[in-house]
């Protein structure tokens, strides 16, 4: 049997967004470990620090460039200094977020504003930044961390939705752009949910107060393939079984989808508002600054998650083998 080939990435240089919490402390770790210089953004510059000494820690050489992708000069200031201080870019991480759930009609219009800035304008500048630096050394991997958001909708997140949506739509864009440059690549990620500080850091109105299900998936492990996206680039890649599952059952039953998880959603609602927080969207994420957020019950073994898998799988074929039998 062929042994696997080991690729290395040691001392290519790596800028990450959003590196300060969440998915992309956990992504600076993992590029960390595989001895890579890391140039890590975030509007918040004390808990950026705090991942910059975690990623010495494993040995690589970091820097933190406080950073808000919403503004482009911003983000080209970003760029210039990785270049200034490690002469490349090797691979460019789009990955800082935010997210606002509730009724459409009671969600602030400076948040709805604010988070197409962030999630879709900010992968729009990194891309803009980028992509020239690529073109101009002929290499480069740009990985853009998505979500299961650019294939179905979130409930009561009209704005988030509508960002993710077009994020995909301008990646797949820009990867007919490059096509013609053989080692330029944009890939593009789809995870599901993460057990990440997103949650704890998100917006959310409408009386919503709630907590990610302990099935969510391990933000390490999308720091895993984002890390294998660098070694080995491809156009996307659904990063764990449920983001898999849910596309898939959207694709069969839409309106289902969508209406059983805004139903749920609505037994959240309360008529107190107290709960009510803009989270990080006008302003830094506070703490928690870690990469795993709480959830509502504890996460159960890997045994009992692949049972679970295994169930929710199963009820998805029955529901597409019935919806495929002929009526009589």
């Amino acid at each position: 049997m062929k042994s696997k080939e080991i690729i290395s990435i040691r001392n290519k240089t790596v800028v990450i967004t959003g590196a300060s919490s969440g998915v992309g402390r956990a992504a600076a770790e993992a590029f960390a470990q595989e001895g890579c210089n890391l140039v890590l953004a975030a509007r918040g510059k004390e808990a950026l620090e705090e991942t910059v000494a975690i990623c010495k820690g494993f040995g690589a050489f970091a820097i933190a460039i406080p950073t808000n992708v919403a503004e482009y000069k911003e983000v080209e200031h970003l760029t210039e200094k990785a270049l200034e201080i490690t002469g490349t870019i090797d691979f460019w991480v789009n990955n800082a977020g935010v997210m606002a759930t509730g009724r459409f009609e009671e969600t602030p219009v400076e948040v709805i504003d604010q988070l197409i800035k962030t999630n879709l304008l900010g992968y729009m500048h990194g891309a803009r930044s980028v992509l020239p630096v690529f073109k101009k050394q002929g290499h480069g991997i740009l990985i853009n961390n998505i979500s299961i958001g650019g294939w179905m909708p979130a409930p009561y997140g009209a704005a988030y939705s509508a960002s993710k949506y077009g994020i995909r739509g301008m990646v797949e864009c820009l990867q007919g752009e490059v096509s013609d440059q053989p080692d330029i690549h944009l890939v593009a990620l789809y995870p599901s949910i993460q057990r990440s500080t997103g949650n704890m850091h998100s917006a959310k109105y409408s009386g919503l107060d709630f907590k990610i299900p302990p099935t969510a998936a391990d933000p390490k492990k999308l720091a895993e393939e984002m890390v294998a996206m660098a070694k080995n680039p491809k156009k996307s890649k659904f990063t764990d079984w449920s983001s898999l599952l849910m596309k898939t059952a959207y694709g069969f039953f839409p309106k289902v989808v969508i209406n059983s998880t805004s139903a749920a959603l609505r037994l959240l609602m309360k008529e107190d508002r107290t709960t009510d927080t803009d989270g990080n969207i006008l302003t830094p994420s506070k703490s928690p600054m870690q990469v795993y957020g709480e959830t509502i019950l504890p996460v159960p073994s890997k045994k009992s998650k692949i049972l679970m898998a295994g169930i929710l799988a199963a009820g998805v074929i029955l529901m597409i083998s019935k919806s495929r039998k002929p009526i009589s």
